[in-house]
């Protein structure tokens, strides 16, 4: 017997999600479409298609409990990593890891919608907090002030970094 039964995955049905069906969310102008959320894998994993519009993305951070994976599917992002020296260029067919603890944050540098397969490890928190961030665009009908991100994210574990540094 497992000492947390949220990670005794015997007890999960199998999933499966057509193309174009499961959970979206609009997370600061980007659409994630859940393949699967953290509930339905035992906590383990969440996995979503983002899709990034022109000049969209996500601002630098940090997180501090999950490790994420993104493969892009098509488009074009600049990533900021730390521990790259210069900026990272992706495309389609592109992969990188980004371990908890390591400030990242990425754009759509493109002319078309970009397309990405995101992975997050364990991935509870991180649907939570992009939920928080759907609801409060859809109370306001705008994008939150990055403040209000800020204040968000870090009950989630994530810290936003200004811009300037």
């Amino acid at each position: 017997m497992t000492r947390d039964a949220s990670r005794d995955v015997s007890q999960l049905s199998p999933l499966f999600r057509a193309p174009g069906t499961g959970p979206t969310l609009d997370v600061l102008g980007v659409t994630h479409s859940y393949k699967a959320m953290a509930s339905d894998t035992g906590q383990q994993f969440s996995i979503w298609e983002s899709i990034v519009p022109p000049g969209r993305g996500a601002p630098p951070h940090t997180h501090t409990r999950e490790d994420e994976a993104f493969y892009v599917l098509s488009g074009e992002l600049l990533v900021d990593i730390e521990g790259a020296t210069d900026p990272l260029r992706l495309g389609a067919g592109a992969f990188l890891f980004a371990p908890r603890h390591r400030r990242h944050g990425y754009r759509n540098v493109g002319a078309d919608t970009a397309h990405l397969l995101v992975l997050a490890m364990p991935g509870a928190g991180l649907d939570r907090m992009f939920s928080a961030f759907d609801e409060l665009g859809k109370r306001s009908g705008q994008t939150p002030a990055i403040r209000t991100v800020a204040t968000i994210a870090q009950q989630y574990g994530v810290v936003i970094h200004s811009s300037a540094g």
